[in-house]
């Protein structure tokens, strides 16, 4: 009898064959571990993203919620309330343009590089994007620089899971309320004294004289830096993983950096960091002869819509010329990632400083051990050898 369990430590080591077999045989799965459905086919699962009011993310997105997150974040609140967040949110991520990011993206990307210079090999994670990703969202948000080691720590736990208790840890939890304590006194200081960075302006943000509660700001901020810390140096380690996994396209890109932004959707494509988020239904809805009931979760397997042969050809190949439309590395619909455009250009920086510091860069022997997250995937450590 097939099962899919999405807390699995099996599932986080190969996803993809389950994947071909729930798309393939059980497009709408009851997963009895998670208790939730599981929609696996690239068609489904943006319809899904695109029909908020029968698939909601008001009670969550992440396959383990944190208590007091869900409804107060761009990622947890449908439309209308979505839509203000969104435009208040947005017009203070705009009020500067992306250029400012690039040259301390380019020092921080060259700084963490030269510091494994004789470090032989050295594990990309904690070596490299975990500490460029700090960097990145402490200059992003003028994160004091006493605590930054905590803030990372604290941001790994927080999008952790028990694999066996299928919830999240008295230690994730705690994680969680640290890093809303610290956004809190960061929110604090900034309307005392604000500047120029992001949180500032996530205070000053006014359309036709409505703001961003605190609430909203406090849970965005916490939200922001996980994902900023943690989800994307995940994803940088994936894409690493992939151009050492795939040595003919490294040296492409060595070869004409102009194809990194290719190689970056390609990898967001084939092994996203972001594999599975939720939904809760608000209408009945009929798939593949199931019934979907109202309260029911759903999970919306990103990772297997990537790999979906009725959208994608020769889905399992990483293919550098493939430049892949629609794919949900970001998700999609109402809820697409805010930060698509850091995002891409943080990986952008780092692959080009990467390559033309150590073009010849490969893996070691190794046994990946992966995040224990039911929603990314990513590998805890990742030797790499210049």
């Amino acid at each position: 009898m097939f099962r899919f369990d999405p807390f699995s430590p099996e599932i986080d080591a190969n996803p993809f064959p389950a994947y071909k077999t729930l798309r393939d045989e059980y497009p709408c799965f009851w997963s009895e571990e998670a208790n939730m459905w599981v929609l696996s086919r690239y068609q489904d699962i943006v319809m899904a993203l695109n029909d908020w009011e029968t698939f909601s993310s008001a009670k969550g997105n992440l396959m383990s919620e944190m208590p007091g997150r869900a409804g107060a974040t761009l990622g947890t609140s449908d439309p209308p309330r979505h839509d203000r967040m969104r435009a208040l949110i947005q017009k203070a991520v705009m009020k500067r343009a992306l250029d400012h990011i690039i040259e301390p993206a380019h020092a921080a990307a060259r700084a963490r590089l030269e510091a494994v210079k004789d470090k032989q090999p050295f594990d990309f994670v904690e070596d490299f994007s975990a500490n460029y990703t700090v960097d990145l969202i402490a200059y992003l948000f003028n994160l004091p620089a006493e605590n930054l080691d905590t803030v990372r720590e604290k941001a790994v736990l927080m999008v952790q899971s028990d694999p066996v208790t299928r919830t999240k840890s008295p230690e994730h939890l705690a994680a969680f309320e640290w890093m809303r304590d610290y956004a809190d006194t960061l929110v604090e200081i900034r309307k005392r004294e604000p500047g120029e960075d992001l949180l500032s302006q996530f205070i000053l943000a006014e359309i036709d004289g409505e703001k961003l509660e605190d609430r909203e700001i406090q849970l965005t901020v916490t939200t922001l830096i996980m994902a900023g810390i943690e989800s994307l140096s995940g994803f940088m380690s994936m894409l690493m993983k992939n151009l050492t996994d795939f040595t003919d396209v490294r040296d492409a890109l060595v070869a004409d950096p102009s194809k990194i932004p290719d190689a970056i959707e390609e990898s967001l494509r084939f092994n996203t960091s972001a594999q599975r988020f939720k939904r809760c239904v608000q209408k009945e809805i009929t798939l593949h002869g199931q019934t979907l009931k109202p309260g029911d979760f759903v999970c919306l397997a990103y990772g297997s819509g990537n790999r979906d042969e009725r959208q994608f050809a020769n889905p399992d190949v990483y293919d550098l010329e493939r430049k892949p439309k629609g794919h949900l590395g970001f998700g999609g619909g109402v809820h697409a990632c805010l930060g698509i455009a850091i995002a891409r250009l943080a990986c952008k920086v780092a692959v080009e400083e990467i390559l033309a510091m150590y073009p010849t860069i490969h893996s070691v022997e190794q046994e990946i051990q992966w995040m224990p997250s039911s929603t990314f995937r990513s590998p805890l450590h990742l030797w790499l050898k210049a």
